[in-house]
């Protein structure tokens, strides 16, 4: 395995892969064509670019860019099936959502934006500290009340995993997660990028999101043992202080851990790993996998990059493959 520089998440109905400065969604329509859009992403001030290559700051950066880039690919992939539905519900002529300004739509993606910083702040970090602070006189140790926050801030994100998880259109979109993640562990194990062999691919990747969140909220119970336990104000202002840095100390984990194949990293990816298979990952059909090789090759040259990266050539792999077909055919006319 070989780190690629390629990422991507699930859209709905759909695969969006980033490479370097080019990234693409391709959506299947309800018709079964699959529709690619390729764009370049917003150009970043030359502070912005200095401080995404400073360790421990460029977590930060990066985790708005997903987001914002998140946000931007999942209102895209619903436009076709606000699409589809408008057809459904006024006949094939019927009159087409006008598109709103882009002033419009930046304003209601910062609000899309806000809205999930406020949930998750409200979800993960006010509720369990709220819980904890009933159990104060009952529990005197500083280290325990950490421990113990930590703990159910892990525990309200996995019940939020697993109730998501129950919605179709939810399951839908882990299994597109699925066929993303086959098609970047396909191309950085050395394979064809191609139905067949994205299928035999593993749908779990240390570079997930999802394991990136997990981290965060691990790394936030050791972080918060050194904070104010005292005033719930001062508790939830040191724990927004202090958000930067665990970010930041989880996207470093994330990042090594996905570029490389040490035990120590493959320990340390266990957890995240577990996530993605029990919850938000499922194996894709094969349509699905189509919809991701379509977005990867939109912005990745897989056969150039497999020829200097690993020195395996499109038609070496070819050859290989035919060696291997030829060697089971005459066991199956021996046999």
């Amino acid at each position: 395995m070989k780190y690629s520089g390629v990422g991507g998440q699930a859209v709905l109905e759909g695969v969006m892969m980033r490479n370097q400065a080019d990234y693409a969604v391709a959506v299947r329509k309800a018709s079964g064509e699959i529709i690619i859009r390729k764009e370049k992403v917003p150009e970043r001030s030359a502070f912005g670019q200095t401080c995404r290559k400073i360790p421990f700051v460029r977590g930060v950066f990066s985790f708005v860019d997903s987001l914002s880039m998140g946000m931007k690919t999942l209102e895209y992939s619903a436009s076709f099936i606000e699409e589809e539905e408008t057809k459904d519900q006024n006949g094939e002529s019927g009159k087409e959502k006008k598109p709103a300004s882009e002033k419009s739509e930046n304003m209601m993606m910062l609000v899309s934006i806000l809205f999930a910083v406020v949930l998750c702040i409200g979800l993960f970090m006010l509720l369990p500290m709220f819980l904890v602070s009933l159990l104060r006189p009952v529990i005197g140790s500083r280290f325990l009340i950490s421990l113990l926050e930590g703990v159910l801030r892990v525990v309200i994100f996995l019940i939020y995993i697993l109730a998501i998880s129950q919605m179709k259109d939810i399951r839908r979109v882990f299994m597109y997660h699925g066929a993303e993640h086959k098609c970047i562990n396909c191309i950085e194990h050395g394979l064809p990028l191609d139905v067949e062999h994205v299928r035999e691919s593993s749908r779990l990747h240390r570079r997930c999101g999802t394991s990136f969140l997990l981290f965060v909220m691990l790394v936030s119970v050791f972080v918060g043992i050194f904070l104010p336990k005292d005033v719930l104000w001062q508790r939830l202002v040191s724990r927004l202080i202090m958000l930067p840095l665990v970010m930041g100390i989880s996207y470093e984990i994330i990042r090594w851990a996905g570029s490389t194949d040490s035990g120590i990293a493959e320990v340390m990816s266990r957890p995240g790993l577990w996530l993605q298979k029990r919850f938000t990952t499922r194996e894709p059909e094969d349509e699905m996998i189509e919809v991701g090789i379509a977005s990867v090759n939109a912005v990745f040259d897989w056969k150039a990059w497999q020829e200097k990266e690993l020195g395996i050539t499109f038609e070496e792999a070819g050859t290989e493959e035919k060696e291997t077909a030829a060697a089971e055919d005459a066991a199956a006319k021996e046999s």
